[in-house]
């Protein structure tokens, strides 16, 4: 029988009967929440995995539990410095990769800030639109040449780019007021953006790449918030769905978050979701209504003028912080 996707499934149900070894895997961010699920998953079904992350120390200790998944399904997990705030700590951790030259089956960009205060990254970027997109965006295009020929890319996105479209004439909050959640919004649509425009490109090598909504879970993704903020957030996503006749957002289970991820990697047909956005495994409809909390995807996610113009306009920045 067809196994059955959908929001309630967890990763490892996704990839339940699939043997992944000899499959190699890039996964920034495996060191907590999502990316560390999908990373245990991956191995322990056979894959091996790179998990890029910013504190190599803290991270050898938070992925024991990926390493006993290793050890009982056959794969296995290095771990290797990447600071996406940095370009400088990207080119170290693409040239490091480069060097080794061991080609991988997917990436999977999960890395991510969320609704952080205002501050500039080292380079100058606005801290979300250069940690969630400019850094995966320096990362993935200086290492396309380890992606195989019919590879994957997935790019986790959020429901939050329902938010707000992205600003190519202000992407840094040079010239208006900064609001961390408008920051985090058009972060997430740029990396939805960011997915469209690289299938685009890379078709050609049936290489394909599309955009991720994980689905709401707890995981430490909204460190800057209290637990009082964190509850009025989900009561306000409650009630505006509510007042659209719309059922409440469940929250995932980390283990359910990371299913689409591994979906998208492993399992879909790479060419039916190439250029899409998705969730609860399965391809998102186009939504436009202005209700930032309803579900599907905005049309200006998937934009590919935008998402062209968007390349461009990062090509620029990262040209010119270097």
């Amino acid at each position: 029988m067809a196994k059955k996707f959908g929001a309630k499934l967890t990763a490892d149900e996704v990839l339940s009967d699939i043997d992944l070894k000899g499959k190699r895997f890039l996964i920034t961010g495996a060191s907590s929440g999502i990316g560390l699920e999908t990373a245990r998953s991956l191995v322990a079904h056979g894959a091996s995995v790179v998990g890029a992350v910013r504190n190599l120390a803290k991270a050898e200790s938070a992925t024991a539990s990926v390493r006993d998944a290793a050890l009982q399904g056959g794969g296995s997990l290095e771990l290797i410095n990447l600071d996406l705030a940095s370009l400088q700590s990207v080119r170290a951790c693409a040239d490091k990769l480069l060097a080794n030259g061991q080609p991988f089956d997917s990436i999977i960009a999960n890395a991510g800030v969320m609704a952080t205060p205002f501050g500039r990254t080292v380079d100058g970027f606005e801290v979300q639109f250069g940690t969630n997109h400019l850094g995966h965006f320096a990362l993935i295009n200086g290492i396309e040449p380890l992606l195989t020929d019919n590879g994957r890319l997935v790019v986790l996105s959020s429901l939050a780019h329902r938010g707000a479209d992205i600003d190519l004439d202000d992407p840094n909050f040079e010239q208006q007021a900064y609001d961390p959640w408008v920051a985090y919004s058009r972060s997430k649509t740029a990396n939805s953006l960011f997915a469209v425009e690289f299938d685009r490109r890379h078709r050609d090598r049936g290489i394909r790449a599309a955009s991720v909504m994980p689905g709401n879970s707890l995981t430490d993704l909204p460190r800057h918030f209290s637990q009082e903020e964190l509850q009025g957030l989900l009561q306000t996503v409650d009630a505006a769905r509510t007042e659209a006749g719309l059922p409440p957002k469940e929250l995932k289970e980390i283990p359910q978050a990371a299913a689409t991820s591994v979906w998208a990697a492993v399992v879909a047909n790479k060419d039916e979701i190439s250029g899409h956005y998705l969730e609860d495994c399965a391809i998102a409809p186009i939504n436009d209504t202005p209700n930032p909390f309803a579900d599907g995807v905005r049309s200006y996610a998937l934009d590919a003028n935008k998402a062209k113009q968007l390349w461009a306009k990062s090509e620029e920045l990262i040209s010119a912080a270097s």
